[in-house]
């Protein structure tokens, strides 16, 4: 039987200058997502969690908190840019373009900007991407720019790490 590895991600190598990533998973927000985050960040902002003061804002409803809205399509772009990643590096020019309300489905995607080795890390490079989520219209709800510090293939701290089973897989086990 032959052992055939799932996505591990993209390694330095693997990118490209103007290549884009529609990241594959949308994720709806929950009432229940956005008051979790908001109260476990200890953000006191009443538009996120009291819909009553919601209810005479400007927006009419209470908004998604802007933290789980990056950290949401931050986790949306890792399978295809961070998951053999070393650390961020940084993250520039944050924009939120469009409210985010419970019940929207929000998508991610990403542009290549640029690639080089890392001077100090042989074992990587620096891959810079924008990313920018869209909610289920389409329309563009937050951009940003990253810089990520990625392993060259073979390099990766976690190559091997597959504990080997006591029992191997049997295809004549009920």
């Amino acid at each position: 039987m032959t052992v055939k590895p799932g996505w591990e991600g993209r390694y330095f190598e693997d990118f490209e200058v103007g290549d884009v990533y529609q990241h594959p998973l949308g994720r709806t927000i929950t009432e229940a997502d956005n008051i979790w985050f908001t109260l476990l960040t200890c953000n006191t902002n009443m538009m996120h969690f009291n819909n009553h003061y919601a209810e005479n804002s400007t927006f009419g409803k209470a908004l998604v908190n802007s933290g789980f809205t990056l950290a949401l399509v931050l986790g949306q772009s890792v399978s295809d840019v961070s998951q053999q990643a070393v650390a961020n590096l940084g993250m520039d020019e944050v924009r939120f373009t469009h409210p985010v309300f419970v019940g929207d489905t929000l998508y991610a995607e990403s542009i290549v900007l640029a690639v080089r080795p890392s001077a100090s890390r042989p074992y990587a490079g620096i891959v810079t991407v924008r990313t920018r989520g869209l909610n289920q219209n389409g329309d563009e709800c937050l951009r940003y720019r990253r810089n990520v510090l990625v392993y060259r293939r073979g390099h990766a701290h976690d190559q091997d790490l597959f504990p080997e089973a006591a029992e191997p897989l049997r295809l004549d086990e009920d």
